[in-house]
């Protein structure tokens, strides 16, 4: 984003400038903040002052006296007003002396942890009397128990199913909240820091568990931000830790174990954050665990992965667990950067440091190099960790060519440091000083500046909490699909809120990643799939608590076909992206109609995918199992999953039958008619179009042909069963043609298949430039902590 500037008379006003930023385009008063900065150290009557400068500017012609334009006088802390002004008079204010800025009231509310509540989940939704039998594994970094929100105040003692323990040490004691809790370490010694012991010293795991399950604490916030009341989404259920992660990752051999511990424990959903790369089903933990989970009847409930937007990207995508993308909520940050020259720069950080106006020296990385290391200070345009000469750096903003943790310039005695990147970004994140992140664009004015200035100055301001009206879309980190092992699975399942979480921290944990970082926060904001995976988690607990009966299947199709649609335009992998769509908490419990699938059909499902009868037999203890009485070429196709993925070529003819089977969980007599929805080219059909049930669980099944062609990567069309009364249960349709199938296809026709391959690009990158800047920000994918996520073999799907 450029300066602010409109004339050359603004250019020595920055007033003027703040007041560009912020002023909206209306002719009537409407209440105004003028803010003068702290308090006057000489005695005067603030409020006689105040009036006094709405004498000056208000108009002889305006209805309201000034007396009757004043609406608050700020005076025992800082120093301004607020009053009625119409555009005019509000310029004129800002031009006064003394005045530091000029800006509309909005209507602000004290908001929950938000994500619940943006999804249409609020806190007084209706409850089932034994939500609090509900007992959620959460296998992650540990626990902190001393969070007020895992306070167990009226709450019961255990479910009598829970069969579990908690390994009690001198520093760690389980509740009522927390019913039990272990910690696997495979590798027998720990890493500095870390402590063996449930305990949590990472945040990852409090935060997840929380988020899913955390009691209800009001005030809650980082600093301010995001200020309201923090909750899980069922505040009464219990928690099981599984302590599986540490600093230097998660090992398979701990997750299984893990999985083996909760299933025999009795807890009822499984909630893990960890991912790896794609794997066969059978040589990955994450997997296996869920498919023993799932024939015991828990869901296993998993991040889809931080490695968007690239295509197949997903870590967790076997068909028995919920894998779950990151979408944002209406939240954002911004953090502006002035220069002595009056530009302003807008970036993002979320940057509760407050550095009064006070403008500091600037320079650039790259002149300061600690020129005692030469293999570090090649990396001072980077600001590395002792790249930089601290003589050169004490005291001043840095400007760096690149990301980064903000290490390199904390230990340099940097005062704060500015971070210019050509990747796109959509995504603030913390640092241990004033920081923000800008384009490459804005870096180059800025350093511009810095060599055309005989003293270059500037300052970062707190970073300003803003509403990005085009939520909810898919953040650029969140791993995409299609399915990397099974294709015709819809891979993720849906998304849920995964952008600035606000949920429960320990307070000994690392707020930035950064090791010399002594913030401490009760509660702090992370970004990640990571964090929507417990938002799914805990919607699928509270259909459990109605439906205690459901199979994980059931409560999975139930989370799909509730689920609201979202908008492609915003994110053109489509489906890809989101799956069903956006998570639905209120309308899972009563879908009407599920789509379920026992252990045999997933046995048929991996038939289909070439598994032997001999390793099948092994896998489920059961040697009636034989692969060769399975029609193997429709196994995958018919396995019974409440959406339906067709994998094609580019403009070639096709057509593809499925069948499925539906469950009645709604009206014990109800007809459903099928509505369909799909684009030109595509034509379905569905035979029987009509399903008439007499009572409930009653099945009933139909067939759907897809035909058509396509010279799209992505078409999406839909099947919606729609009883005109209460009920509506909608699966996803998708026709796709392989990225790396197209792209050759594409080329093979010469300078027309070019173009068009040209055409998709820019489509893709447009669509995700206008959905950024029309919220008026950068396009930033930064996980929260890159330096904890790096190297791991498992990692926390972000953080």
């Amino acid at each position: 984003m450029a300066s602010h500037h409109s004339s050359a008379a603004e250019d020595h006003n920055p007033q003027a400038n703040i007041y560009n930023i912020y002023m909206p385009i209306d002719h009537f008063s409407l209440a105004y903040i003028v803010y003068m900065g702290d308090r006057p150290k000489e005695e005067v009557s603030t409020p006689s002052l105040h009036l006094n400068m709405l004498q000056k500017v208000i108009s002889s012609n305006n209805n309201i006296p000034p007396a009757g334009s004043l609406l608050h006088s700020y005076r025992r802390s800082f120093n301004g007003f607020s009053a009625k002004l119409t555009k005019e008079e509000a310029e004129k204010m800002a031009d006064m002396e003394g005045v530091v800025s000029v800006f509309p009231n909005q209507k602000l509310e004290l908001h929950t942890t938000k994500s619940w509540d943006f999804i249409g989940f609020p806190q007084n939704v209706k409850r089932s009397t034994v939500e609090s039998d509900v007992i959620i594994g959460v296998f992650d970094t540990g626990i902190w128990p001393e969070s007020e929100s895992f306070d167990d105040k009226g709450l019961g003692p255990p479910p009598a199913k829970w069969k579990g323990t908690c390994q009690v040490s001198s520093n760690f004691t389980c509740n009522k909240k927390i019913v039990g809790a272990k910690y696997y370490r495979s590798e027998g010694t720990i890493v500095e820091g870390d402590i063996m012991s449930p305990r949590d010293t990472d945040g990852h795991g409090t935060h997840t568990a929380s988020t899913a399950a955390g009691a209800l604490v009001n005030m809650a916030s980082q600093s301010g931000f995001g200020l309201g009341t923090a909750r899980g989404g069922v505040p009464s259920a219990r928690i099981a830790v599984y302590k599986v992660c540490w600093a230097d990752g998660c090992d398979d051999a701990d997750i299984l174990a893990a999985f083996d511990d909760a299933i025999a424990d009795g807890v009822d959903i499984i909630s893990a954050s960890i991912g790896g790369g794609p794997t066969d089903y059978f040589k990955s933990a994450m997997a296996i665990g869920s498919f023993h989970a799932t024939r015991k009847g828990i869901l296993t409930s998993n991040s889809a992965g931080n490695r968007g937007p690239q295509p197949s990207t997903l870590t967790n995508f076997a068909p028995w667990s919920l894998s779950v993308a990151a979408s944002t909520i209406d939240r954002t940050f911004s953090t502006k950067v002035r220069l002595g020259n009056d530009h302003i720069y807008e970036g993002l950080s979320i940057n509760s440091f407050d550095l009064k106006n006070q403008t500091f020296p600037l320079i650039y990385g790259g002149d300061a190099a600690n020129t005692s290391d030469p293999f570090s200070s090649s990396n001072a345009r980077y600001c590395s960790t002792d790249s930089l000469d601290k003589n050169l750096v004490k005291g001043k903003i840095v400007l760096c060519d690149q990301l980064t943790s903000g290490r390199g310039p904390l230990l340099a005695g940097a005062v704060g440091f500015l971070m210019q990147d050509r990747q796109a970004r959509d995504l603030a994140s913390s640092f241990p000083l004033p920081a923000s992140l800008l384009s490459a664009d804005q870096g180059s004015d800025i350093y511009k500046y810095i060599n055309s200035s005989r003293e270059p100055i500037g300052t970062i301001d707190k970073s300003n909490e803003v509403n990005d009206k085009l939520a909810p879309y898919i953040t650029a980190f969140s791993s995409r699909g299609p399915n990397p092992i099974s294709p015709k699975i819809l891979k993720p399942d849906l998304a849920a809120p995964g952008v600035y979480i606000l949920a429960a921290w320990p307070p000994i944990a690392p707020v930035s990643s950064i090791e010399e970082d002594d913030r401490v926060y009760k509660f702090y904001m992370l970004s990640g799939t990571s964090m929507a995976c417990p938002h799914a988690t805990a919607a699928a607990a509270y259909v459990k608590s109605f439906q205690p009966s459901w199979s994980p299947a059931a409560i999975k199709s139930s989370l799909l076909t509730t689920a609201k649609p979202m908008r492609s335009d915003l994110n053109p992998e489509a489906e890809f992206a989101y799956g069903s769509g956006l998570l639905n908490p209120l309308k899972a419990p009563f879908p009407g109609l599920i789509y379920d699938i026992d252990e045999l059909d997933y046995v048929k499902f991996l038939c289909g995918e070439g598994y032997t009868t001999k390793l099948l037999q092994i896998v489920t203890g059961n040697n009636s199992i034989s692969c060769s009485e399975v029609n193997i070429n429709g196994t995958v196709n018919e396995l019974n999953y409440p959406s339906f993925t067709i994998s094609t070529s580019l403009s070639e003819s096709f057509s593809y039958v499925f069948h499925r089977t539906v469950t009645n969980v709604g009206s014990p007599t109800s007809t459903y008619k099928a509505n369909l929805v799909a684009p030109l080219g595509i034509n379905i059909t569905v035979e029987p179009s009509v399903l008439t049930f007499t009572s409930l669980n009653q099945k009933q099944s139909f067939m759907l042909k897809i035909q058509g062609k396509t010279d799209k990567v992505v078409v999406s069309a839909s099947l919606l069963w729609d009883d005109g009364a209460n009920f509506l249960v909608r699966s996803p349709i998708v026709v796709h043609v392989p990225w790396r199938s197209h792209k050759a296809q594409l080329r093979s026709l010469g300078l027309w298949g070019q173009a068009q391959l040209a055409r998709i690009r820019a489509r893709r990158k447009l669509a995700h430039k206008s959905k950024l800047c029309n919220a008026g920000k950068l396009d930033y994918q930064q996980q929260s902590r890159p330096s904890q996520e790096a190297n791991r073999g498992h990692f926390f799907v972000p953080a």
